[in-house]
């Protein structure tokens, strides 16, 4: 692990090891330099992502604050989350209309005569494309899906059509990048990567959204609260 990532890990853990009421701070970055047996760059490295994630913010003058809900949420953030949204861009690859298969019939609650919106799209984060995401939408909800949607934000050209979204239901799977999807990201056949499947839901349980994405460059960290009563369910069912 490099040394950057390890003091973010490892002052993410503290801060949730702490559970000292009121307001929190961090020791000053020349501090944790010296406690760390790093450089003030990596430091700042490691603070810039916990900023990112709403972990910290840093008061000019004031020191390196710890959010106050910090530690009463979950906390989900992965290789793009991380990221600014002025480092994350999108190019679309193609869009059509479509007839939905029996799989999207089902997904949607759709009609064979219905249509979907199918349409790929590259992600790139600094300048480098990591991911490669295949998508499909009804087209009743979203009549005028168009390119600039699908380069911006498809979540806030959801919202921006006065649906509430309810919920992200995530798969993820390892897997090898194929042929033809290691020339589009621009990396060796082979190489590994996640796939990872999206289904959007709205309020009202309908879904809205489902994605298929190739990452060539995933990570992902959780922190959760400790579910006591899931793990003796689990547990009593093999009694």
């Amino acid at each position: 692990m490099k040394k950057k990532e390890f003091v973010t890990q490892d002052l993410l853990s503290k801060i949730y090891q702490d559970s000292t009421p009121g307001p929190r701070k961090l020791s000053p970055e020349r501090q944790l330099a010296e406690e760390y047996g790093v450089s003030r760059f990596t430091i700042r490295q490691a603070l810039e992502k916990l900023v990112s994630i709403g972990v910290v913010r840093i008061v000019q003058g004031s020191g390196i604050w710890i959010n106050e809900n910090a530690r009463n949420n979950p906390l989900v953030y992965n290789s793009i989350t991380e990221k600014r949204f002025d480092q994350i861009r999108y190019r679309m690859i193609s869009l059509h209309k479509t007839r939905p298969d029996r799989a999207a019939q089902q997904i949607f609650g759709l009609d064979e005569e219905s249509f979907i919106w199918h349409f790929c799209r590259l992600r790139y984060v600094d300048d480098v494309p990591v991911q490669l995401e295949i998508s499909s939408m009804p087209v009743a909800d979203f009549p005028d899906l168009n390119q600039q949607a699908i380069e911006r934000s498809i979540q806030q050209y959801v919202l921006s059509k006065g649906f509430t979204i309810s919920h992200m239901l995530t798969t993820y799977r390892a897997v090898s990048v194929g042929r033809e999807q290691a020339v589009i990201l621009g990396c060796k056949k082979g190489s590994p990567a996640m796939h990872i499947n999206n289904r959007g839901i709205l309020d009202g349980g309908r879904v809205f959204e489902v994605s298929d994405i190739i990452d060539i460059n995933y990570t992902c960290t959780y922190v959760i609260p400790y579910n006591h009563d899931n793990l003796t369910w689990r547990q009593n069912q093999g009694v």
